[in-house]
């Protein structure tokens, strides 16, 4: 069965805002995880339950406040505008900020993981070699923790593919600006098109199990190489 005009330009919207958010959430996301994993105290915890928090919450709730935030009548949204000369809400980049928000905790979460699990005595040595700390990061934290950021990019990545309540409420039904996959087969299903919906919803389950399959199958074959 071939795809219609509007289901690629769902798809391709689709891929485009998870490319730029798994971009923009590694770019975030790595500094706040090392901070995150080198910190203890009441300060370290507020902010991991604060980056945590998507997990738990309702995706509208989140959405709610995003969109708030992203009207005309806030600082931020006056701003963007005289920016811009558009709105924020109801537009794509509202969709890539609000789908960083809510994907975050699944970038960091992994890359907080791995940096904790460095032997602190292998820093330590580099700093007493001189190395300064861009260096150790580099050439030490970088390399141990590569799976790691393959791990969390592809979360990321697949994560934002998924995203439905946010985006409805921040970026609504606009085809060709925020018409993403899950607003598509949402909207085929209100429509009573069941084989368009059929189409998007194989294709969504097809991709997050080969996505997952071939994360564990890697990791199984790295656990195997460690152990041997």
């Amino acid at each position: 069965m071939s795809l219609n005009h509007a289901e690629l330009e769902a798809i391709y919207l689709t891929v485009a805002l998870a490319s730029i958010t798994t971009v923009l959430l590694l770019i975030l996301g790595t500094p706040l995880a090392w901070w995150l994993s080198r910190r203890r105290g009441s300060i370290a915890a507020t902010v991991e339950a604060i980056v945590a928090m998507p997990l738990i919450l309702p995706p509208t709730v989140l959405g709610f406040y995003l969109l708030l935030m992203f009207t005309p009548d806030t600082a931020l949204g006056r701003l963007w505008q005289q920016l811009t000369g558009t709105q924020l809400a109801f537009s794509f980049s509202a969709l890539v900020i609000g789908s960083v928000v809510y994907s975050l905790p699944f970038v960091v979460q992994p890359l907080q993981s791995a940096f904790q699990r460095i032997p602190q005595g292998l820093l330590q040595a580099a700093a007493t070699l001189g190395a300064p700390p861009l260096d150790q990061f580099r050439s030490i934290v970088l390399p141990l923790a590569k799976r790691s950021f393959v791990t969390a990019a592809s979360l990321g990545f697949a994560h934002t593919v998924g995203e439905f309540g946010v985006v409805l409420m921040i970026g609504g039904n606009i085809p060709g600006e925020t018409r993403v996959l899950s607003i598509a087969l949402f909207d085929s299903v209100e429509s009573l098109r069941f084989d368009e919906a059929h189409r998007l919803a194989a294709g969504l389950v097809v991709f997050s199990f080969g996505l997952l399959f071939l994360l564990y199958r890697s990791d199984r074959q790295q656990g195997w190489r460690v152990r041997a």
